[in-house]
């Protein structure tokens, strides 16, 4: 949102944006290093308001969850067209920026609703219920309310193992939080040695009763890895 900001101030608009940490291309004319700064980025985000609707304005905040390469000049190009048209351009799917911002907010949205799906707890000898995740997409973000309002009557944390960082509830308001030790879950599961006492009880009995359940001549394996992620299984307790 500030490069955003300084390349209308300067009326120039860069061929390629960087991080810091990489490395510039061959035959560069010019370079401008952009300080984020939050005054700047909320002018920028109030401008994208009054052009843009709120769905279009949360296919935004998708897509830079969505950390593929070249996502921050999608949404560079994507919210310049949009300050420059005069006609709202956020169903214009014939321009390749409108396609691919919907495309990718679609695949972080997918990630978004199979994490509420497939997220299992277990609890831990403190009362508190752990759920180790390690998504595509940085999707945990979208799914904290849900959680909140689902489990509203228990101490839970839900942590990403590959952006090492996690929501901690504590039956009143949601935290941000990271650990030191990230050896707590091996292979996906609290250790053993970490869970209260019933908890594995309990893991038995719906492992015993997901085995009653299944109908044999109705098993699908093509199709149960369509629906369910073989990346999801090592978080689920039947499938152990």
């Amino acid at each position: 949102m500030t490069a955003l900001f300084d390349a209308y101030a300067r009326k120039t608009f860069p061929d390629k944006l960087l991080a810091p940490d990489e490395q510039e291309p061959l035959f560069v004319d010019e370079t401008f290093t952009v300080v984020t700064q939050e005054d700047k980025s909320a002018r920028v985000w109030q401008g994208l308001e009054k052009k843009l609707t709120k769905n279009a304005l949360n296919m935004i905040t998708y897509v830079w969850l969505s950390e593929l390469a070249g996502s921050d000049e999608l949404i560079f190009r994507f919210a310049r067209k949009a300050f420059d048209s005069t006609i709202s351009i956020e169903t214009n799917f014939a321009d390749t920026d409108v396609l691919q911002m919907q495309k990718t907010a679609q695949k972080v949205n997918r990630e978004k609703h199979r994490m509420i799906e497939f997220v299992r707890f277990q609890k831990a000898a403190d009362d508190v219920f752990f759920a180790p995740v390690s998504p595509d997409h940085n999707a945990l973000p979208l799914t904290i309310y849900h959680f909140k309002d689902r489990f509203a009557d228990q101490k839970w944390i839900i942590y990403d193992t590959c952006r090492n960082y996690g929501y901690y509830y504590d039956l009143k308001t949601v935290t941000e939080m990271t650990l030191d030790n990230t050896d707590l879950f091996p292979d996906g599961k609290l250790d053993e040695k970490l869970m209260a006492e019933d908890e594995k009880m309990y893991q038995d009995l719906w492992r015993g009763y997901f085995k009653a359940m299944t109908i044999k001549e109705r098993i699908n394996p093509k199709l149960h890895r369509q629906h369910l992620p073989v990346r999801y299984w090592k978080y689920l307790t039947e499938k152990q």
